[in-house]
């Protein structure tokens, strides 16, 4: 039996790969310091936890969900989305819960992409755009960004770009890897660009709110709606990563397109985690602040460990990410010594984009006690 040809073009997904040698390393009684996944080790607002031990009792709790979610969990979201970001959203056909975005950006693909189709990609970002766009048979175009201007687009690279088969673009800011802020420059731009060429612009927004005191909604441009979707995610803002919750939002007509695939893959959401999250994202700015705090004294601990290591960074990085320029020009020689030999993981950065090669990338979803390991082993 022969697997489809979609698999000669996408790998098992890295971190897939990775955690398995670390398991391997630790059942050779290694303690391995994982400082390279995105996982949030902090537990959601405790109003959360007991909300979701209370609403597994609530009668139909164990049912078949709604395809769409509950009535309130999507007012919450349009709530949120308002309050926060300024953007003015349609629960009942504006608002679609997923179960996390990268369910989101398979939709997605799905509902609008066609064999032979381009994708528009920034050089470096999350790996899944890549693959999924490689699984539905489109084409990923890379689009450049400029290190020494804080990672925004290079705009002459669109300047004479041909549309004629570009159907979609990645837009992702706060931005994964770097950490770069972004502006609603930027955003305005992509939407013009995306109107004038009439494709669609898919805003990956999951990093709003760690280091960033102004959150952004592609959704608070004027006529946004028209040509863009907008992912989001409770899984870095609340600690709630293997929840699998987020949401996508966009026109009535967008969100319908992609509820069509949705509701062929999979069935509604668990309905004490659709409660739960009604809680989370009713939070007030204290939450945001502690989350800032620890991620802060965390990340002073973690430029020690950089300059440890002899790397360069920016220190006002947004997420919960540090991105750094390596001393070396193989960094993976850096990556696996440090696996083998300290028993540490961090993240190479090439594995975002080839512009990546030089890099690498440390998460703050560690305990302060593993980075000071960590330097000590050093």
């Amino acid at each position: 039996m022969q697997t489809a040809d979609r698999l000669a073009e996408v790998q098992e997904y890295y971190f897939s790969v990775k955690l398995r040698e670390i398991r391997a390393l630790e059942l050779a009684g290694n303690k391995v310091l994982n400082l390279g996944i995105g996982s949030p080790d902090l537990l959601p607002p405790p109003e959360v936890l007991e909300q979701l031990k209370w609403a597994t009792d609530l009668k139909g709790a164990n049912q078949y969900q709604s395809y769409q979610g509950l009535p309130e969990f999507r007012q919450s979201i349009a709530n949120f989305l308002l309050k926060k970001m300024n953007a003015v959203l349609n629960p009942d056909t504006e608002v679609l819960p997923l179960m996390g975005s990268k369910e989101g950006i398979a939709h997605i693909s799905w509902a609008f992409l066609n064999k032979g189709d381009q994708v528009l990609i920034p050089e470096l970002g999350y790996p899944t755009y890549t693959s999924v766009t490689k699984m539905v048979e489109a084409e990923p175009i890379y689009y450049p960004l400029i290190a020494a201007e804080q990672w925004r687009p290079d705009w002459t690279f669109f300047e004479n770009l041909d549309f004629s088969r570009i159907k979609l673009i990645y837009l992702n800011y706060p931005h994964m890897p770097t950490g770069a802020k972004g502006s609603l420059q930027i955003l305005k731009k992509f939407v013009k660009l995306a109107q004038l060429n009439e494709v669609l612009l898919v805003h990956d927004n999951p990093y709003s709110f760690i280091f960033n005191d102004e959150p952004l909604s592609i959704f608070s441009i004027e006529g946004a709606k028209s040509c863009a979707l907008e992912l989001n995610s409770l899984s870095k803002s609340f600690n709630m990563s293997g929840w699998r919750v987020g949401w996508v939002a966009g026109s009535a007509e967008n969100i319908k397109s992609v509820l069509r695939i949705k509701s062929n893959l999979d069935s509604g959401m668990y309905q004490p985690i659709q409660r739960a999250a009604i809680v989370a994202l009713n939070q007030d700015d204290h939450w945001f602040e502690g989350l800032t705090t620890i991620y802060g004294q965390r990340r002073e601990v973690v430029f020690k460990l950089l300059d440890k290591l002899g790397c360069l960074y920016q220190k006002d990085q947004c997420g919960m990410f540090v991105w750094a320029k390596a001393p070396m020009a193989n960094v993976d020689e850096l990556i696996d010594d440090l696996l083998q030999n300290k028993h540490i993981f961090i993240t190479p950065g090439h594995i975002f984009g080839e512009k990546g090669r030089h890099y690498l990338r440390v998460s703050l979803c560690a305990p302060i006690e593993d980075f000071e390991l960590a330097i000590s082993r050093l």
